[in-house]
């Protein structure tokens, strides 16, 4: 269905096109939810650095009305996969509404079946397994048994809209001009070595944990054997996908700060660990001991999101963008000043992060902002 994208967008049918993705975040501090107007403005403005071979947004707080359900948006590539999967959701979930994702023609290629379900796990088939970890097995259920569906958003009062095209036709075709939230962020795809498909595009999510990515992950053999130990299924052919789950497992399951994360994901150098003091020796020798193979090796900047953060990260040498700005009660984060000056011309503050130093907004009970250790830049 999908097979001449790949000639469609590479005429010279070269093995690899080199990435220049777009990201850009924007996040009110507050919880005030507001439409999708300038995320979308956002990341129009950086349509040259994708090819339209995949968009998507994430955005938290847009179903009030089921903000304690679990919110499973699912693709389907065939009517036999939707029969299996509805079959499964129904033995394992309390489906309490469900319906055709509402989309409007759009410039986008060869669209699947989306649809949505709002469903609470059945309590006598969690057997001392806690709900997000129930969660995380029957998705993976639908991902691996079904054929051809899958899950591409599975959190409460979130979710995630993707696909083959620009980001903004993307937003055309899911309609996002009715949708409002607290938290989005966005991605414009430049695919390096995966497939432009549906399920390829950003962002990447399992439960409320959204990532999107520009860059290539040269340690995606290594880090997608780690995952599997856990139980997690790589199934979207792309090398993005294990950033959610690695997210999920060190920040969720394990608990980890976002500081310790970091260190895991852009660790430094060998060299510069030697000449740190004792304590941060010890400390850094034993997070690439024990996590080496959750080390994301290769150039990346990414953007981070659950409820209530949004992060943003680059590797250790910084050979992907990311800048940082706030006004007044939002935070944005980009992979161009421009286009975050295209919503807030005038900045309270600017800065561009150093590599492997995550930039953390947090909701609060007023308008404050948590960034470590970032390098400020004076707004002329």
């Amino acid at each position: 269905m999908m097979k001449n994208i790949g000639k469609i967008n590479n005429p010279y049918n070269d093995d690899k096109d080199f990435d220049g993705c777009s990201l850009f975040g924007m996040m009110n501090l507050e919880g005030k939810r507001f439409s999708a107007r300038d995320p979308i403005r956002a990341i129009a403005n950086m349509h040259e650095r994708g090819n339209g071979l995949g968009g998507g947004f994430a955005a938290y707080g847009i179903y009030p009305e089921h903000q304690d359900d679990y919110a499973f948006h699912i693709m389907y590539l065939s009517k036999e996969a939707k029969e299996k999967t509805d079959k499964l959701l129904r033995e394992n979930f309390e489906v309490l509404h469900d319906e055709e994702i509402p989309t409007r023609t759009a410039n986008v290629r060869d669209p699947p079946l989306v649809w949505r379900y709002f469903v609470q796990p059945i309590k006598q088939r969690l057997e001392g397994q806690s709900e997000e970890d129930y969660v995380i097995a029957q998705v993976m259920r639908i991902n691996t048994e079904t054929g051809k569906a899958f899950v591409f958003s599975s959190g409460k009062n979130m979710g995630v809209f993707k696909g083959v095209g620009y980001p903004e036709d993307i937003a055309d075709f899911f309609r996002l001009d009715e949708y409002e939230g607290y938290l989005w962020t966005c991605h414009g795809r430049f695919p390096t070595n995966t497939p432009g498909w549906w399920g390829g595009a950003h962002p990447f999510n399992i439960l409320d944990w959204t990532v999107v990515h520009n860059g290539e992950l040269s340690s995606y053999g290594i880090n997608r054997r780690y995952l599997e130990m856990y139980g997690y299924k790589c199934t979207m052919r792309t090398d993005t996908e294990v950033l959610a789950y690695a997210v999920d497992l060190l920040m969720r399951r394990q608990r980890l700060p976002v500081e310790i994360v970091a260190k895991i994901f852009a660790a430094p150098l060998w060299s510069e660990i030697d000449a740190m003091e004792p304590k941060k020796q010890q400390l850094l020798k034993a997070l690439r001991q024990t996590y080496g193979s959750l080390l994301m090796n290769g150039p990346f900047s990414i953007i981070i999101a659950h409820h209530g953060e949004m992060i943003g990260l680059t590797d250790r040498i910084k050979l992907r963008p990311l800048i940082a700005g706030t006004r007044d009660n939002f935070l944005y984060l980009s992979s161009e000043e421009a286009a975050i000056r295209l919503v807030s011309p005038t900045l309270d503050r600017v800065w561009y992060p150093r590599g492997g130093e995550p930039v953390v907004g947090k909701l609060g009970e007023r308008p404050t902002i948590e960034v470590l250790a970032y390098r400020e830049e004076k707004v002329k």
